[in-house]
């Protein structure tokens, strides 16, 4: 486990030559795809920046899409504080402007940055920037209210502040995407999602999508209570599923905090480990919510600690391998390219 002398989880690198160890044949290769959920960075001095991105999507899957989403790369270095945050739209741009001919037009064809929403009033010059840098792709905005009362001081890195989601600022700041036609990517952990469900009633209009199945961790305290934490993450999405304008991405499974430790095995784990592994939270989330408002992300490059990018999408491909074609369309691409108007 990646625990550092401060006592936080961190994201362990991937080693390329430890997956290359593992190659499936891909399953349903022309299975269109929209990955909704990944990211570009500098982390730690282990970039994963635009060749490793298009190294992984062609993998084989039908990849026909992607959605970058804010990871705190390529901030502004200098300039107003609150507008900081633009650089990394504008380091994305500049890395798909730098991109072959051909690539801009579906790799990071959404733009999901970070923008304060306690800014009040300031709040939409971060907005406006945002969408000048990008040219169109500009889609939604994540900021981050992962805390857990277990880990006060935070298990990865930043915890926000408690209760963050019942602020009547942040609430404002919600309320200020819709006027934007924007949605929101929530990032938290999954004791918080009773708190998301209050958010989402409070702004009925407001795209909300759950990344992370809602982050259900599996270190600490956690670990051992696999079952327990199960029936109270269950309980609590069939709550959220109450809100028509919330959606799921299934998917973040490989991180650090929900438990995995693959990364410390002499191989990778296969495609038929990670669906039985994943199929309950999968099956949970579509059963509440419907495929029409549940799609598979990868989560990349923050789970290729623990598999392949081919390997994962294999994974989800054998968990849906039940689902109709309609529901698959829908998992696989359909719902992320509405809920994000691709």
């Amino acid at each position: 486990m990646a625990l550092d002398i401060t006592g936080t989880y961190r994201y362990p690198p991937a080693n390329e030559t430890w997956l290359s160890s593992r190659v499936e044949e891909i399953i349903e290769p022309d299975l269109p795809i929209i990955d909704p959920h990944h990211h570009l960075w500098l982390q730690d001095g282990n970039p994963y920046l635009m060749d490793d991105l298009l190294k992984d999507l062609a993998a084989g899957h039908n990849i026909q899409g992607t959605v970058f989403v804010q990871a705190h790369y390529g901030y502004r270095s200098s300039g107003c504080e609150h507008l900081r945050c633009v650089g990394e739209t504008e380091s994305v741009m500049a890395l798909l402007n730098a991109s072959p001919e051909g690539v801009a037009a579906n790799v990071c064809a959404g733009i999901v940055g970070y923008a304060d929403l306690m800014l009040g009033d300031r709040l939409d010059e971060v907005l406006e920037a945002h969408f000048h840098a990008a040219g169109g792709r500009f889609k939604g905005v994540r900021h981050s209210v992962s805390r857990d009362s277990n880990f006060p001081d935070g298990i990865v890195l930043r915890p926000a502040k408690a209760e963050l989601l019942a602020d009547p600022a942040y609430r404002k700041g919600l309320a200020r995407l819709v006027e934007y036609e924007l949605s929101y990517d929530a990032m938290l952990y999954h004791q918080q999602i009773p708190e998301l469900t209050a958010a989402a009633r409070a702004v009925p209009e407001l795209p909300i999508v759950l990344d992370h199945f809602g982050c259900i961790i599996g270190v600490g305290v956690y670990r051992g209570r696999e079952k327990e934490s199960f029936a109270n993450w269950r309980k609590d999405m069939a709550e959220l599923a109450s809100c028509p304008n919330v959606s799921v991405k299934l998917g973040g499974m490989g991180m650090i905090i929900c438990g995995p430790q693959y990364h410390e095995r002499p191989t990778p784990p296969g495609s038929v480990e990670l669906a039985n592994a994943w199929q309950p939270y999968v099956e949970t989330c579509v059963e509440l919510f419907g495929a029409n408002r549940c799609m598979f992300e990868s989560n990349f490059p923050v789970d290729k600690a623990m598999f392949s990018y081919g390997v994962l999408w294999n994974a989800f491909k054998r968990i849906a391998s039940g689902a109709s074609s309609e529901e698959k369309q829908l998992l696989f691409h359909d719902t992320a390219k509405q809920f994000y108007r691709l």
